[in-house]
């Protein structure tokens, strides 16, 4: 870990700077977007949103190559995409719910299949491995203010609107008859994730993104009492996994992202087994404290 702490404190390595930033505004919409997409249990919409977004990136360097405007770059591409998609979920969760489940599973497939085409049509060598996985090594200071306004937007809404937020992701029926404007808060919501998501995917990549945005949240749920509580969990798990996962990432040479992915899973893989086994435990004792009483 001194060889990390080192390159932080060279000047002549910024990047690693620029990464650690970049690993602790990520973890703050991990947090917050990750809890609303736990909670109300879009974990499938928030993926594929994701893997639309390849789609955009391989149509923006396709047009690149073909002489487009410098200003049509693979960021731009993603976001349009990212929007497009959050737009049609929405629209058909809304009026076609009963389809939902066949329109993410048919977007997820064709962004994907898009951006492999644009990007085998694509002079010269576009390695998809770079947008799929994602290397936060590569951040640049551009990336951080971007993080940085999301943070404050995302903050500042959830801050304003919580209450009308929490009470849509646990009963939109409910909240619905006391005028709470659901439609408005999940419209709201998707095309915040789909910002998020073209975003991040620079941090750990397009199919990673849709692991931090559950793994940590996930964690959290086991021991939060509340939304709130939630999100100040999950945001405090991200920031460690990401942190930690950077720092062995650098020191043994390995891929960023997957190394933060592999310690959020692991972390909620053990306290998805230690609450089963307290469930079981406790099963076994009041059945046998119900035989004993029976006797």
């Amino acid at each position: 870990m001194s060889g990390f702490l080192q390159a932080l404190l060279n000047p002549a390595v910024p990047f690693v700077r620029n990464a650690l930033i970049g690993s602790v505004l990520a973890a703050f919409l991990f947090g917050v977007l990750g809890s609303l997409v736990t909670v109300r249990r879009i974990a499938g919409l928030a993926g594929a949103i994701s893997h639309t977004v390849l789609g955009g990136i391989g149509l923006a360097l396709f047009l690149a190559s073909r002489g487009a405007p410098k200003w049509i770059s693979p960021m731009l591409g993603a976001l349009v995409f990212a929007i497009l998609a959050a737009l049609t979920i929405s629209v058909v969760s809304l009026k076609a719910k009963q389809r939902e489940d066949t329109v993410i599973n048919a977007l997820w497939a064709i962004g994907m299949s898009l951006g492999v085409v644009f990007l085998a049509k694509t002079p010269g060598y576009a390695d998809p491995m770079s947008y799929l996985f994602g290397n936060i090594l590569l951040v640049t200071s551009g990336d951080l203010y971007l993080l940085a306004a999301l943070n404050v937007i995302v903050i500042a809404l959830v801050a304003r609107y919580y209450r009308h937020i929490e009470a849509a992701s646990f009963d939109e029926e409910f909240a619905a008859t006391k005028g709470v404007p659901v439609t408005a808060i999940y419209l709201g919501l998707l095309l915040i994730i789909a910002i998020a998501i073209v975003l991040l995917q620079t941090f750990v990549g397009i199919v990673m993104v849709i692991a931090m945005l559950t793994l940590p949240a996930g964690t959290a749920g086991y021991f939060s009492r509340n939304l709130a509580g939630m999100m100040i969990h999950a945001t405090i798990l991200s920031l460690v996994f990401s942190v930690s996962g950077l720092a062995v990432s650098w020191t043994f040479d390995l891929p960023a992202g997957a190394v933060i992915v592999l310690l959020s899973g692991a972390v909620f893989l053990a306290f998805s087994i230690g609450n089963m086994l307290s469930k079981r435990s406790k099963r076994k004792a009041d059945q046998q404290t119900g035989l004993e009483g029976s006797a």
